[in-house]
């Protein structure tokens, strides 16, 4: 006698869940939004410290004028956007998605924290790392609390 075949996975059951949801298309925005807000203000507006003379700002002139706040405002959404991700009605907030998200942001805050410290000889290294100095710090434990945000929804 043969053992009953075990239960394959149905990804496109309904009781688990829409794949696609709302709230995981706004997870999605926040979070390339948050990476594309830091990009764009690296690369076309910041101005590099170490020109000499040191040239004018990109525009907008508004996106120059907040300096090192737009890292705050991009990691803002993109903290915003995974802790978002937690909930239930998304692909990364039930099932093994939880476990995926929160190891993923630890492991992420952990390398983030390493790489700081192992490059904090020569921080120009790094784009983006040099711009942030110690609050790199505070970069990494941010990836490491939305990891714990993840914690709390493991069953």
């Amino acid at each position: 006698m043969s053992k009953p075949k075990a239960k394959q996975p149905d990804y496109l059951n309904s009781t688990r869940g829409p794949v696609v949801s709302a709230r995981f298309v706004a997870v999605l925005v926040l979070v390339v939004l948050g990476i594309a807000w830091m990009a764009y203000y690296y690369a076309a507006v910041r101005v590099d410290p170490t020109a000499v003379p040191a040239p004018k700002p990109g525009s907008p002139s508004w996106m120059a004028d907040l300096g090192d706040w737009n890292y705050l405002i991009g990691f803002g959404l993109l903290f915003l956007g995974l802790v978002l991700a937690a909930h239930p009605s998304t692909p990364l907030g039930r099932g093994s998605g939880v476990v995926v998200g929160m190891l993923g942001c630890f492991v992420l805050g952990l390398l983030w924290i390493c790489t700081f410290y192992v490059i904090s000889n020569d921080i120009s290294a790094l784009p983006v790392f040099d711009d942030l100095g110690q609050r790199n710090l505070l970069v990494g434990i941010g990836f490491m609390a939305v990891g714990f945000v993840y914690a709390t929804r493991w069953e």
